[in-house]
């Protein structure tokens, strides 16, 4: 049984889902929730058992000390709730946690039964997955749903691929079947430097959330990190003269696919998201909230690149590109 004391009558609920693991390459996604909970002060209310969905042999508690007492956290996935303010106030509903070792059914009706209780309207769930895409140009994002009105309503595409799938793919065809409106939003990290934090795919999705769900998310200190991420892996694959060639080659595969995306039409729609995010305030930032080049963030950049537990700092030699490469997009 749900119980769902303590929380308010919501106003337009949106809920935001990200799971860490197989969907959330350089830990992007779940990042992107994280973020949000940490700038609107989102208040956990509710958390699903742990010992119906983990493997505790795989995703182990956590032992921490607490006023000389020790405590133990299990892995789980918590829900919380925050209020975005403004001339149209809603509230979102951010699910975080881990994807599930088992149950994957249940876990996913629990979810919608959440849903269900707190009214929501949409659910949007958060998704990273490794790609041949260069780190020097805006990240790739790209919005899937099952729903074709909702596609054509929001400038979405049907989800069409097949193949293995993840707890992001499962959640959304679960609330397809329940018949709550769902939206995949992917970004593309490079595969040759998929350690996380991965600051830059973290504020890709954000701005396209924003864009989705009509809310303006603060970035904090984002644009900085992620400026930093860019310098520093700059700077690794200059010195590695096969992995800057290989970087050079995927800039040009990307400009040239891109070339005829660049309309209008899209052009305006970049102006149109810097103009509302301008009066923000923070570090400045290129049209869409894409990290401009240069600056320094607080961060040792060499951090974002380092391979545990070799503690390497230089990226990997990058695999040659094949048709069966499987960092392919699922949903």
């Amino acid at each position: 049984m749900i119980e769902l004391e303590g929380v308010p009558e919501l106003i337009d609920p949106v809920m935001v889902a990200a799971f860490e693991g197989w969907n959330d390459a350089g830990d992007a996604a779940s990042t992107a929730v994280a973020h949000l909970e940490k700038e609107w002060k989102g208040e956990v209310f509710a958390a699903l058992d742990a010992e119906d969905y983990y493997d505790f042999q795989v995703n182990r508690p956590t032992v921490w000390m607490d006023a000389g007492v020790r405590k133990i956290t299990w892995p789980t996935t918590r829900l919380s709730v925050v209020r975005v303010g403004g001339e149209k106030p809603r509230d979102l509903v951010l699910v975080r946690g881990i994807e599930p070792s088992m149950r994957w059914r249940s876990f996913c009706n629990e979810l919608l039964g959440f849903a269900h209780e707190l009214g929501v309207e949409l659910v949007v769930i958060l998704g990273a997955l490794l790609g041949d895409t260069p780190h020097t140009r805006p990240v790739p994002i790209s919005g899937t749903t099952s729903d074709p009105d909702l596609a054509q309503r929001m400038d979405l595409e049907e989800t069409k691929y097949e193949g293995p799938t993840g707890i992001v793919g499962v959640l959304q065809e679960a609330c397809t079947h329940a018949g709550v409106p769902a939206v995949s939003l992917w970004a593309a990290v490079p595969h040759y430097v998929s350690q996380p934090p991965n600051p830059k795919a973290t504020m890709a999705l954000l701005n396209r959330l924003e864009d989705l769900i009509d809310v303006r998310i603060p970035l904090g200190e984002l644009p900085e990190d992620a400026r930093a991420w860019q310098v520093g892996v700059d700077q690794l694959a200059a010195e590695d003269s096969e992995v800057a060639e290989y970087v050079q080659t995927l800039e040009e595969a990307r400009d040239t696919a891109e070339l005829p995306e660049a309309s209008g039409e899209a052009i305006a729609r970049e102006f149109e998201r810097y103009l509302r995010r301008r009066d923000g305030g923070g570090p400045p930032q290129g049209p869409g909230g894409h990290a401009t080049e240069g600056g320094d963030g607080p961060s040792s950049p060499g951090s974002y690149l380092r391979d545990s537990p070799s503690e390497r700092t230089r990226p990997p030699k990058p695999p040659k590109p094949s048709a069966d490469d499987e960092d392919s997009s699922e949903d």
